[in-house]
């Protein structure tokens, strides 16, 4: 869940670009930017995602966010369930030249579901996603497409959200799970998660993979992801598969991933030791979702210290994947490693309705965070455009 493109959308560029004539035609003008889109970068091919993002991680944090930036986010579903990554004039309908795709559809859906009131739109969003399931029990990033361990994970997560069981949804007979489990590697590879497999048909560690699919595995997803009170983040290999020993494989893989600098490295050519913030935080989530928060202690504790500069470059969906980390392991996103995290992200769009770190019974929930894991693990640094790139 870096703040990047898809893998499909950035394959599907570099294929429009080598069909394309010798002379460059001019870049399309921005789109004007709604009142009610976070983020003033161009959102032509992670509005929606971006959006998404931002609501879930209001949502975690107890902010209601403003009626106008959940109204632009329902605004830009079509009739048939589905979401685009962007379009600029909602009011017209979509039509065969409106690219739909299984992650704005997954994500808008979870978003709309912890922003409540949508019922309808959130029913149709998965109604839409059953719709373009594969045969093997996954998705990939366009309907149709090979099936995706990324896809298929922020599915997971909408199937979750809307109340509805993964393992039930089948295609074929076979269920999302079982399109995951297809794409673990052997502890003698890692354990890790492939996105999908190569040319040759081999399944190659992807640690962006790893992480979603971590979470996906353990029955969660965006907008539902919990820490585990403590788990196995060892790599067993077991004659019959199961999420769970899935999921605690990947684990052991990020977490041998992240064990010499406390971040995963970019795997961008020439930027081998040029860190990867976002999949960082990703894997923090999925640390702290499988191995409780102190699986996530040093990861999350670099993102404290480093992550400041990166996050205001990237805007919205920076701030929300930095706040979804911070939740997930119990550190406080009003002041993470000196930022207000909340406040940053509620600073690139419409300000919330209310922003509150209360329970309902007026007691503080980061001390209530924080008392637990004296008890527990101990107080310290503790614990996903999406913009999906495919890894090597």
């Amino acid at each position: 869940m870096n703040v990047r493109r898809s893998a499909a959308v950035l394959a599907a560029t570099v294929v429009i670009g080598t069909a394309t004539p010798a002379v460059a035609a001019s870049p399309s003008p921005t789109p004007s930017l709604p009142s009610g889109l976070y983020g003033s970068s161009d959102p032509t091919y992670d509005g929606v995602w971006r959006q998404s993002l931002a609501l879930i991680a209001l949502h975690r944090v107890h902010a209601e966010p403003a009626a106008a930036a959940v109204g632009w986010l329902a605004g830009q579903q079509c009739a048939s369930g589905a979401f685009p990554a962007f379009r600029a004039n909602p009011a017209k309908a979509c039509d065969a030249k409106v690219m739909v795709d299984t992650n704005s559809t997954a994500a808008a859906a979870q978003a709309l579901s912890a922003a409540g009131g949508h019922g309808t739109a959130v029913t149709k969003a998965v109604s839409w996603l059953r719709s373009v399931q594969n045969e093997d029990g996954g998705w990939g990033y366009t309907p149709g497409g090979a099936s995706d361990a990324n896809s298929t994970s922020v599915v997971i997560g909408a199937l979750k959200a809307s109340g509805d069981d993964p393992a039930k949804t089948l295609k074929g007979g076979r269920s999302p799970y079982d399109a995951l489990l297809k794409l673990s590697l052997p502890c003698a590879d890692g354990g890790a998660f492939a996105y999908q497999p190569d040319k040759k048909g081999k399944l190659r560690a992807n640690a962006d993979a790893t992480a979603a699919a971590v979470v996906a595995a353990r029955g969660t997803g965006l907008s539902t992801a919990r820490a585990a009170t403590k788990g196995e983040t060892t790599c067993a290999d077991a004659p019959h598969l199961s999420p769970a020993r899935a999921a605690a494989n990947g684990a052991s893989f990020l977490a041998g991933a992240v064990a010499k600098g406390g971040y995963l490295k970019s795997v961008l050519p020439g930027a081998e030791d040029q860190p990867d913030y976002g999949n960082t935080a990703d894997a923090v989530v999925a640390l702290a979702v499988q191995g409780g928060p102190g699986a996530a202690r040093e990861p999350l504790a670099w993102l404290e210290r480093n992550s400041a500069k990166w996050a205001e470059q990237n805007g919205p969906a920076a701030y929300a994947q930095l706040i979804l980390a911070a939740e997930a392991g119990g550190a406080d996103p009003s002041d993470f490693g000196g930022t207000d995290l909340v406040e940053r992200l509620t600073a690139t769009g419409p300000a919330p309705v209310a922003a509150s770190s209360q329970d309902d019974s007026g007691t503080s929930v980061w001390w209530v965070v924080g008392a637990g894991l004296a008890a527990g693990a101990g107080i310290g640094f503790l614990l996903s455009t999406r913009n999906k790139r495919k890894r090597p």
